[in-house]
């Protein structure tokens, strides 16, 4: 109980200190015209109270990403308390407020255009496509992920292809559903439910802490158990566990989601709370879930504690998806039948809404890209149709190979976020003099997830997978020669580059 106590304060200090630190550095002006104001079209721009886009931003970045992500990483061991900590309040918030307050300072751009403006044009079609395809596979993940659980509660028709049964008949629905909230004007579905939502999904998480605390304290993990790698299948703490919690730490899906909220704020005070604090909510709620898969399984009697109880219910269900299975178990077992459904129904709702804002955000970023006004329902209907197909079609595909490919698009996306993010505040930086090295609170997690990104690749079994091979140390030399140059390019562009006539805003 002692650490997830501890972990607990720490994000909620480090949301009171550093992220006020952050707003200081990033520099905001509370009497500038926001885009909700200066843009407004009655879609996509429209200006919404503060708690409500708060909600909605932490219903929208949450998904399956800080449950399922942080049941999969306790299984490296209490090491995820501290990656989930960390990583939110230096790393994921950062990557959220940036990406947030400079789209909010660029008229609600998106973030292929934010990265673009900062990194060259190149790069914008780059991430262009990469965020499109990223959030493609996300909706598909978060389509295929409330399938399932919605087929377990209530059983339909399911349809065989290709040796995977498909929940077709909540896949229809889910999906009739994503084309209305994708083309309807944002306060219409999103503006007036998702607070709803995301406060059930608080609510879930609070009830299980409680009952965590409460009752089950003794069994859960702590740092004195040793920081070691507890995985057992093999693959090394590093880079796995910083892939497997993503959402609950930091993701590239995040930075699409957050131009949505930018287009709806009315001043810039409103970042801090929206995005560093929705973010630092969702670490929150991923320490309960870690904590909580950790501590559910301990079976005193046959002389298993915490994650050692949590990896023989894994091995008794090989095959199954062990995090969907610890969801239901939890929920059932510590919220009783009611609490149990409340709970799951929570689970369902957050990739639900985190996947029509996902197509949301595609089509923003196409449109973007086109020059299509948004505000006739055709040219709307025009963008989302295409990507919808998409969509159903990677339906068929494994679930299991779409969530790999979607976990390392997802972190690589944040590299470039962050990468964008150290040029803006080093220019920012340059033109006010007040914050000579602004910039390092996004170039040191800039750096850290390119370590991570890159040695995936070259570590993990849909890669080059040099673990089994027994070079883990060759993806990472790859890994650290790919970061350093990354260094040394950039201090020689500080150096060659002059910011005399430059206007960050």
């Amino acid at each position: 109980m002692i650490t997830f106590i501890i972990s607990l304060i720490a994000l909620v200090v480090g949301f009171l200190l550093y992220g006020t630190f952050v707003e200081h550095v990033f520099g905001i002006n509370p009497k500038a015209q926001t885009p909700a104001i200066t843009k407004a079209d009655g879609v996509d721009f429209v200006p919404m109270k503060p708690w409500r886009i708060f909600l909605i931003q932490f219903l929208n970045i949450a998904g399956l990403g800080p449950i399922f992500g942080a049941i999969m990483g306790i299984f490296y061991g209490p090491s995820a308390f501290l990656w989930i900590v960390f990583g939110t309040i230096f790393g994921g918030a950062v990557h959220d407020y940036l990406s947030g307050m400079i789209s909010l300072r660029k008229d609600g751009v998106s973030l292929p255009d934010i990265i673009g403006d900062e990194l060259g044009k190149g790069v914008k079609l780059f991430m262009r496509l990469l965020s499109i395809v990223l959030l493609v596979l996300l909706t598909t993940t978060f389509l295929s992920g409330p399938a399932t659980l919605l087929q377990g509660l209530a059983a339909l028709g399911t349809t065989t292809f290709q040796g995977h049964m498909i929940p077709i008949v909540w896949v229809l629905i889910i999906f009739a559903y994503y084309i209305l909230a994708t083309v309807l004007p944002i306060d219409k579905l999103i503006g007036r439910f998702y607070p709803i939502f995301g406060g059930v999904l608080l609510f879930m998480g609070l009830g299980i802490m409680v009952v965590m605390l409460g009752w089950h304290s003794a069994e859960m993990p702590e740092f004195t158990d040793g920081l070691q790698n507890r995985q057992t299948n093999g693959l090394p703490l590093f880079p796995m566990m910083f892939v497997s919690i993503a959402c609950g730490a930091i993701s590239g899906f995040h930075g699409t989601q957050s131009p949505l909220m930018a287009r709806c704020m009315t001043n810039e005070r409103q970042g801090r709370w929206i995005f560093y604090g929705a973010m630092v909510a969702e670490g929150i709620l991923a320490l309960i879930w870690a904590a909580a898969a950790g501590t559910m399984f301990a079976d005193p009697e046959a002389g298993l504690y915490g994650i050692d109880g949590l990896q023989a219910f894994a091995a008794a269900h090989p095959g199954e998806n062990i995090a969907a299975l610890v969801v239901d178990k939890v929920s059932r077992s510590w919220l009783g039948a009611v609490g149990g459904v409340l709970a799951i129904i929570g689970v369902i709702a957050a990739p639900i809404t985190s996947g029509d804002t996902a197509l949301r955000s595609a089509r923003l970023i196409v449109s973007d890209f086109l020059h299509l006004s948004q505000q006739p329902i055709r040219n709307r209907l025009m963008i989302a149709i295409p990507l919808l197909a998409c969509v159903f079609g990677m339906v068929f595909v494994d679930f299991n190979v779409v969530w790999r490919y979607f976990a390392w698009t997802n972190q690589t996306l944040a590299v470039f976020t962050l990468w964008a993010g150290t040029i803006f505040l080093y220019k920012n930086s340059q033109a006010n003099k007040k914050y000579p090295y602004a910039y390092l609170i996004a170039l040191i997690p800039a750096l850290f997830m390119t370590m991570v990104s890159v040695s995936y690749i070259f570590i993990a079994p849909e890669g080059f997978h040099f673990a089994k091979l027994g070079l883990s140390w060759v993806a990472y030399l790859i890994a650290g020669v790919t970061t350093l140059a990354l260094l040394i390019g950039f201090a020689y562009w500080k150096k060659k580059t002059n910011f005399k006539t430059i206007n960050v805003n």
